[in-house]
């Protein structure tokens, strides 16, 4: 831990950060003002966002993917969250060096002094290089603060590279945005994730539209013994048990081929006294199937404690689930821990 992490919050910086987040949408101007809140930001909001990075991360160990090796660009990197989070899960031998950009030189120069201080044998850049593209891009949480325009060009950057990681917060507008990127480069890319298969996203099939594919990053345990973060959930009205995202990963790689009847859990289960609905994704599409308690008590137990394993084998007979199982994974030692 650095010694800026025992500092108290400065819960006035967090409030006016969080109005900030509610009120953005395309063209919010830089809110940067200073050091001291990007250090606010990045043990709470950006420690937040750093989590989802984790279960991302840990699903793609789980799915036999690894690193692309050379550069990795965080770009629109706020705090440098992102970065680390890569760099914590496969080690900074994994790539060559790390730039970060941002339109904040603020936030550009406190990422990477971040860089600096915990890699200290890497190389940490900022600002864009226009002679080549990175290997590895990383995306974090900036559509909604983006015009279409902008967008595309992002686009185009992702276009360029080898391997993309792409996370965004698990709302209806950023998971149908990330869709459409899905759809434009998949032609390019193979896509490892968080989907099962290459062929279109189901959730563009007519009857769909109410649907968004989004997912849930567990929250560590100790967080809910510490009384920072119990004010800090109060106080900023968000929910610190399970951290929704949309994410989507590419690669022109060669991925490996899932089983038969692996499918892709999305969302949360719908809970009802007879029997359970899970919206499963696979090559088919698609669709919502039932769980009955009846067949299979234990499973529908568990539903109504814990999120379900995200990626599992179903045997089904029409919309009824007869079997379920995790899905086995392609990484070694397949546990969700670092490289």
């Amino acid at each position: 831990m650095e010694p800026s992490d025992t500092k108290p919050f400065d819960w006035a910086v967090l409030a006016r950060l969080r109005r900030i987040f509610l009120e953005a949408g395309a063209g919010t101007p830089d809110y940067w003002k200073n050091e001291s809140e990007l250090e606010n930001y990045d043990r709470t909001f950006g420690q937040r966002i750093g989590w989802k990075w984790d279960y991302v991360l840990a699903e793609l160990k789980r799915r036999g993917w690894r690193p692309p090796g050379g550069e990795v660009l965080d770009w629109g990197c706020g705090s440098g969250m992102a970065g680390r989070a890569f760099l914590d899960f496969f080690g900074a031998g994994s790539v060559s060096r790390l730039r970060l950009w941002d339109r904040s030189k603020l936030a550009m120069d406190y990422a990477r002094r971040r860089a600096l201080a915990k890699y200290p044998g890497l190389e940490v850049l900022t600002g864009m290089d226009a002679g080549s593209p990175p290997n590895l891009l990383l995306v974090s949480h900036v559509v909604t603060e983006m015009f279409q325009e902008q967008v595309e060009q992002l686009v185009r950057l992702a276009g360029s590279v080898q391997s993309v990681i792409w996370v965004e917060p698990g709302t209806y507008e950023a998971s149908w945005t990330l869709i459409g990127i899905r759809e434009r480069l998949r032609g390019a890319f193979n896509v490892c994730a968080p989907c099962t298969h290459q062929g279109a996203c189901g959730l563009m099939a007519k009857g769909n539209e109410r649907h968004w594919c989004h997912h849930f990053a567990p929250s560590p345990p100790e967080i809910y013994m510490d009384g920072d973060w119990s004010r800090f959930g109060r106080e900023m009205g968000v929910d610190l048990r399970r951290l929704p995202l949309s994410f989507l990963v590419l690669d022109r790689r060669p991925q490996p081929e899932w089983p038969p009847g692996t499918v892709r859990v999305i969302g949360l289960p719908r809970i009802y006294k007879p029997y359970a609905l899970l919206l499963g994704c696979d090559l088919e599409g698609v669709r919502e199937c039932k769980l009955a308690r009846r067949t299979h008590p234990e499973e529908y137990k568990r539903l109504k404690k814990e999120l379900p394993p995200p990626l599992q084998i179903w045997r089904r007979h029409g919309a009824e689930i007869v079997e379920m199982a995790e899905a086995p994974g392609f990484g070694a030692g397949d546990d969700g821990g670092g490289g």
